[in-house]
């Protein structure tokens, strides 16, 4: 028996019009920030050192329109259960093609706006310290600002074109804010190379929006979620297409979100700020792919094939990145490839329908990882700038608040309960072992999340071990400096760290019953049903329970071997036990500098694409140039010099017309007698 139940469907309700109040505050919702953009990049400048009395009140007032409606959406119901959407205005009307600036706000918008809005604004609060005195603050803020208006539109976009659009200003924003230092050739480089590889995913997102007009001649969500399974169950739509444009559709994920092969762009990213990596490359931007898949769940519950490689996806870019985590010495770059460990976890989970856990580790990643990047931000500002955790060590007692809150947002990465990411986490897990049942591939699946779980307890512990524990090795001279970030520093990361602590037992219990669940279940319901979620499932006696004293085990395991390895009382950061331990393991050596080599992708990137992709293109030119310039202008050459010869006939002289045209007649005659005798 396939896990996945024959394709088809039946049409879902959907969601109710807008009043008008509700229409004006979700229009103010992006209307703000956009507003924030632009009057920082008029009057920024002229605000001297405080130039975020713009930017930062403008986010306060998003985050409470937000919230506002957070509330009437998911605790007092009031746009029904399946949400409301509006129309702003026709967008594009071209004969057929007719595409609306329409708006929908349910409950998979609200649970989104919780962190983006949530998080956006702490970031804002925290950048106030943190670029203090950078002379180009006012930029900043203003690229935040936009930033947080394209990301705002794209959650609450009601067709794919509109999507797309706030897709490409997130690509933009994105630019911006990496690349913000471009005097460094590092982050001038970084932005280009993530700019360039989100290009290629978003090919394929634009053609399989191309492909979804040409199937069912609408871009609105509510019709094509309606469309789609119908024409799959009346054989309109086979197998073959329907996983062509969910592919399609992925690719533009792929990008976005940082899966392989296009993962590589998302670590480079660290050369922005650190308050850019903990808003873009953490929290926010990065889960606009998860969401999009999400979002699309009646679309890809149509494709088992396409779903099965996205959870193989997912589960590879998952154990691919926590490799890499495991040796890296720069403290942003274990964070960002603990991100996309973390984000091949919620591809797993999409993978295998499990559509309401991938959303629910969305959101509690979102929050500690934030927290994560955030303390990271303010341990670099103790030590003056440095970034390598080999130059640290002992800073537990000299920086208290952030050694704390760092320390919870690693206990709840690694899963350890009763903090928030054991309950989501656990969630994926045992989804995708209980799927096991009907297709024994997950299995596989399921041993790699669990053996993903145990390195991402060992890489946050062997973080934080270099990092505060054991003896200092902080340049001397730098050393008598240290002290804890300002209060705008460390109050976003104790606010970060209360829903740490707090956000996965709010929303995750009881187990199987729990409040997100509850929220969620309307928008994936016709994605579950297409899917077969509804049959009844083998009863697994106490598996539950099982499987979390596994996953518990295994996480606490790794923190218990790495705080025998980098631990307290550890002399540096890769001590003499772990270079022995490296030197006994089979390749061990070898292995370690591939994995701190990031397993050589950039270099062989750049032999593909750089090195030989510049052969090519230089032949291509010697060929343009030889051949098809030499055409042309041989062409041109050969016309030139027929005419400068052929011109010298007309001389003006009357006689030598006459006489040309007796010789045309003469020989026009001999043509025709010969003609005629033949």
């Amino acid at each position: 028996m396939s896990f996945f139940a024959e394709a088809g469907g039946h049409a879902g309700h959907g969601p109710e019009l807008a009043d008008p109040t509700a229409q004006l505050l979700i229009t103010l919702l992006m209307a703000i920030p956009l507003a924030g953009f632009a009057l920082s990049v008029i009057l920024g400048r002229r605000l001297g050192s405080r130039p975020w009395v713009i930017a930062v009140p403008a986010i306060i007032a998003t985050w409470l329109i937000a919230m506002f409606l957070v509330w009437q959406t998911l605790f007092v119901g009031a746009y029904g259960e399946y949400g409301i959407t509006f129309t702003l205005y026709e967008w594009i009307p071209a004969g057929q093609f007719r595409v609306d600036a329409n708006f929908l706000m349910d409950n998979l918008t609200a649970v989104m706006l919780i962190v983006v809005t949530t998080i956006g604004m702490l970031v804002h609060v925290y950048s106030i310290g943190y670029m203090s005195h950078d002379p180009s603050k006012w930029r900043f803020f203003a690229y935040l600002n936009l930033f947080m208006f394209s990301m705002l539109l794209l959650v609450l976009a009601g067709n794919y074109l509109l999507v797309f659009a706030a897709w490409e200003l997130v690509g933009l924003s994105s630019y911006l804010l990496i690349g913000f230092w471009y005097h460094k050739r590092s982050a001038a480089l970084a932005n280009k190379k993530a700019f360039i590889t989100n290009r290629v995913g978003d090919v394929g997102f634009a053609l399989g929006i191309m492909a979804l007009w040409t199937t069912v001649g609408t871009l609105n969500f509510t019709e094509v979620f309606t469309l789609i399974p119908e024409k799959v169950a009346g054989g309109e739509l086979g197998p073959v297409l329907m996983a062509g444009i969910c592919l399609l559709l992925f690719m533009g994920a792929m990008g976005k979100s940082a899966q392989f092969p296009l993962h590589v762009w998302l670590p480079d990213a660290m050369e922005g700020p650190t308050p850019v990596s903990a808003l873009i490359h953490a929290a926010t931007m990065v889960n606009a792919g998860v969401y999009l898949v999400a979002r699309s769940s009646p679309v890809f519950a149509q494709s088992a094939g396409a779903l099965l490689l996205i959870a193989c996806l997912g589960a590879f870019t998952a154990i691919l990145a926590a490799s890499i985590a495991l040796t890296q010495k720069d403290i942003k770059r274990v964070l960002a490839y603990s991100t996309l460990s973390q984000l091949g976890y919620m591809f797993l989970a999409l993978g295998v329908g499990a559509w309401i856990p991938a959303i629910f580790h969305l959101v509690t990643h979102g929050f500690f990882k934030g927290l994560l990047f955030l303390g990271s931000g303010s341990v670099i500002h103790a030590v003056h700038e440095e970034q390598d955790m080999d130059r640290m060590g002992g800073l537990a007692g000299k920086i208290r608040i952030t050694h704390l809150t760092m320390l919870i947002g690693t206990i709840a990465i690694a899963g350890i309960p009763p903090l928030a990411g054991f309950f989501s986490k656990d969630e994926i897990l045992g989804e995708t072992f209980k799927f096991g049942v009907y297709e024994q591939a997950f299995y596989v699946l399921f041993v790699v999340g669990m053996i993903v779980a145990g390195m991402t307890a060992f890489y946050m512990w062997r973080l934080m071990g270099k990092t505060f524990y054991g003896k200092s090795r902080v340049d001397p001279h730098v050393e008598p400096k240290i002290h804890e970030s300002p209060w705008t520093m460390t109050l976003p990361l104790i606010l970060l760290a209360i829903p740490s602590i707090g956000i996965g037992l709010a929303l995750g219990w009881p187990l199987g019953d729990s409040t997100i669940k509850h929220w969620l279940e309307p928008v994936f319901h016709e994605a579950e049903v297409t899917l077969g979620r509804e049959l009844p499932k083998v009863q697994l006696f106490g598996i539950d329970g099982i499987l979390i004293v596994i996953a518990v085990s295994v996480a606490t395991l790794g923190i218990v071997i790495a705080a025998a390895l980098f631990g307290i009382g550890r002399k540096d950061g890769r001590s003499e036990t772990v270079r022995s331990l490296t030197q006994r393991i089979p390749f061990g050596p070898a292995l370690y500098r591939a994995s701190f080599n990031r397993w050589y992708f950039d270099d062989l990137n750049h032999l593909l694409f750089v090195r030989f992709g510049g052969v090519v293109a230089e032949s291509a030119a010697i060929f343009d140039r030889a051949v098809i310039d030499g055409i042309v202008n041989g062409t041109a050459k050969v016309t030139q010099g027929a005419g400068d010869r052929i011109r010298r006939i007309q001389t003006g002289k009357v006689q030598n017309y006459a006489l040309g045209i007796a010789i045309g007649l003469i020989v026009i005659s001999i043509v025709l007698l010969f003609v005629v005798t033949r």
